[in-house]
């Protein structure tokens, strides 16, 4: 059966170094890397095409980068004009047609009416859809996009004319469309489960999608091959809804910041913004691990359990004690983070029979606590996080700036510094 269009997929191309070309002409068609820091130890999060040609990519090293690529522009990340220009660019593509989910600071997808499924039609909206944003937004952010019978292909068909492509994948071309792609290349198969499909005889995306449902099962070892045949044939599946499981902030550290001393502010900001997260999401914590990566041994953890939270003084209690339990406490830092697990829901816990005594996050006055963090939460809310912040945090101020997560985009007004 030839399956309608259903979905159309806008990726933007490059997205950090794009936006630094936009905002800087001397950047233009050159080689660009985006560092969370400047410093030679750290690593770029976002490299121009320019770059990519000379094979410096995500998570390359600035030192190697600059080996890799003579002359590469090494610019400092401004998470504040990555996400004015992330508003701007949906806009844009609304003034086309209704985007149905933003998934990333750089992904979002459209459903297609039913009176929009022509692949005539649908390409007309894909180019409307890009000269809108030159003109609207910049000529120098690029966006590639697919459109496909369900979401997952025309996510596959925007990659598979980058950069600034625009591909639809007709049901009619399904499967063999797809055949010249490499196993790697789909969402959902990494390098663990390319060995787990060669482990069952499939080498190649032909092999995939020749393969039956039981084997694709068996290979993923649950539902999640099964989704993954019928998405390969075009069927239109609702979405995994899925618990988060886990919550938190990380920061490499500039040179200036890796003493203990200048760490420790810097971790604390990190928790009372996770925590003021948590709060948003109605959710508890019941797990705190604090994460420290050093300058010249290896990486440090620890974690610690307590019953269910959402206080940033008992939560900053507790990675207190964590932090005078690290190894090597005069050692430099490069990396400090906070993850919060074992989440639930408000309504979904049971509380303490017995309250603890001692100094524990279950020993604090709760009602107290809450009724704090909630008036901070709103004055932060509406006169932004310089308003109000807790001591502990003062000295890390200028020192950790605003970071994008690609799934969690922050609000401008509660994230500024």
């Amino acid at each position: 059966m030839d399956r309608p269009l259903t979905a159309l997929f806008i990726d933007c191309d490059s997205y950090f170094a794009s936006v630094e070309q936009h905002l800087d002409p001397s950047l233009r068609g050159r080689p660009v890397g985006v560092a969370p820091v400047m410093a030679e130890t750290s690593c770029c999060i976002a490299a121009s095409y320019e770059a990519k040609a000379f094979g410096v990519k995500t998570g390359t090293r600035i030192s190697d980068a600059r080996l890799m690529c003579p002359g590469i522009a090494i610019v400092e990340s401004k998470p504040s004009e990555y996400i004015k220009v992330h508003h701007q660019v949906i806009a844009a593509v609304e003034d086309c047609i209704h985007v149905e989910a933003v998934l990333s600071i750089d992904e979002m997808w459209a459903w297609l009416p039913y009176n929009l499924r022509e692949p005539e039609i649908v390409e007309a909206i894909g180019r409307k859809i890009k000269a809108t944003i030159a003109r609207e937004v910049s000529p120098f952010v690029k966006v590639s996009i697919g459109a496909a019978p369900n979401k997952y292909l025309a996510k596959m068909a925007s990659k598979m004319r980058k950069p600034d492509g625009l591909f639809i994948i007709e049901g009619h071309q399904l499967p063999e469309v797809l055949h010249p792609l490499k196993l790697r290349d789909f969402t959902g198969i990494g390098r663990s489960m390319e060995t787990n499909l060669n482990a069952s005889g499939i080498y190649t995306v032909e092999a995939l999608c020749a393969a039956t449902k039981p084997d694709l099962r068996s290979a993923w070892n649950g539902v999640l091959g099964d989704r993954l045949w019928h998405l390969l044939r075009g069927d239109e599946i609702p979405d995994l809804v899925s618990a988060r499981k886990t919550l938190g902030h990380s920061h490499v550290l500039p040179p200036q910041s890796r003493h203990p001393d200048q760490a420790w502010p810097i971790l604390c900001k990190l928790l009372h913004k996770a925590c003021e997260r948590l709060r948003s999401h109605g959710l508890l914590t019941g797990s705190l691990t604090l994460q420290l990566g050093y300058l010249r041994s290896a990486a440090w953890g620890a974690e610690i359990h307590t019953p269910e939270t959402d206080s940033t003084v008992a939560l900053v209690r507790l990675l207190n004690r964590l932090w005078r339990d690290r190894p090597e406490p005069k050692g430099q830092l490069l990396h400090v983070g906070v993850v919060l697990s074992r989440l639930c829901e408000h309504g979904n816990f049971t509380p303490l029979l017995f309250e603890a005594v001692g100094d524990s996050a279950e020993s604090i006055d709760g009602d107290k606590h809450r009724r704090l963090d909630a008036t901070l939460d709103k004055l932060r809310a509406r006169y932004g996080r310089q308003v109000v912040y807790f001591g502990s945090v003062q000295e890390s101020r200028e020192a950790a700036p605003m970071r994008i997560s690609f799934t969690h985009i922050p609000d401008l007004a509660q994230e500024s510094d």
